[in-house]
């Protein structure tokens, strides 16, 4: 008698609400580490803001773009708030959700209650795209305070970067489903947040990379949502805007498509 094969991992996710007890469980455990976790993920982005801002913005003065001047700090701050909501859904996607899959085995908990691996997965991508958005909520209310920007239009930067939190939840959970130890997220951070940082004009114009690395920033998910983000600073509207949306929109869904995937084959081994 022939045995039926198993589903495929790569078929498509089969999601129900039950990812929402999932997503509250982990709000109740981090409201008891509220004040750590919010110094830890605001505390970095504020220093180098400041320092670079205003230090090397003192040096700099205004930088080109589009055929306007724009001041440094403007520049630096419209970049790196994206930049901040990159790291810290990096961040939860990778150690936080590693440490409840992998070394606590809490997901194995979970799903001996009716949820499925699925439903997991996507609570888990939700939560870290929430903490990020958190995160950059938090930071841009003090650019404001500092007078940074005076922008209405920073209110529609706000769904930006909460999906620009859930494409890099779903690019690290890719790494986390692939992931022994804690080690191997150093391959994440080094070979593709660092470049990407550097490539995606949060410091600086890309205008100033060679031909073949704008080639390359131009399709990074950073670089889309830098695209996005920094002309609201301004007081603009995104030129090219649906293009760079729709980077982000394939971003998120291959992301996530792929991380569940390879999530689905690692509990399956």
């Amino acid at each position: 008698m022939r045995t039926a094969a198993p589903p495929s991992p790569w078929r498509a996710p089969r999601l129900s609400w039950r990812w929402v007890p999932v997503f509250q469980r982990n709000l109740l455990v981090w409201r008891k580490l509220f004040v750590p976790s919010l110094v830890g993920n605001i505390a970095e982005p504020l220093i180098t803001l400041v320092a670079f801002g205003y230090g090397l913005g003192a040096l700099v003065g205004q930088v080109q773009l589009g055929g306007s001047a724009v001041p440094y700090i403007v520049f630096l701050a419209s970049g790196s708030i994206c930049m901040s909501a990159m790291n810290a859904a990096s961040f939860e996607a990778l150690y936080s959700a590693f440490s409840r899959m992998h070394v606590q085995r809490t997901w194995d908990g979970i799903m001996n209650a009716p949820v499925q691996l699925d439903d997991v997965v996507m609570a888990e991508m939700l939560w870290a795209a929430f903490k990020s958005l958190f995160t950059t909520t938090v930071i841009l209310v003090v650019m404001l305070v500092l007078g940074i920007s005076a922008s209405p239009w920073l209110l529609l930067a706000l769904p930006l970067l909460g999906l620009v939190g859930i494409v890099f939840a779903s690019i690290a959970l890719i790494f986390n489903a692939l992931a022994k130890g804690y080690d191997f997220f150093t391959y994440y951070f080094t070979l593709f947040l660092t470049p990407t940082m550097f490539l995606s004009g949060v410091f600086f114009p890309r205008d100033q990379l060679p031909g073949f690395m704008q080639a390359i920033a131009q399709w990074l998910p950073l670089t889309a949502a830098v695209e996005l983000v920094r002309p609201l600073f301004l007081g603009q509207w995104p030129t090219q805007g649906a293009q760079h949306l729709l980077v982000l929109l394939a971003y998120a869904v291959a992301g996530f498509w792929v991380a569940l995937a390879l999530t689905r084959k690692r509990f399956r081994s």
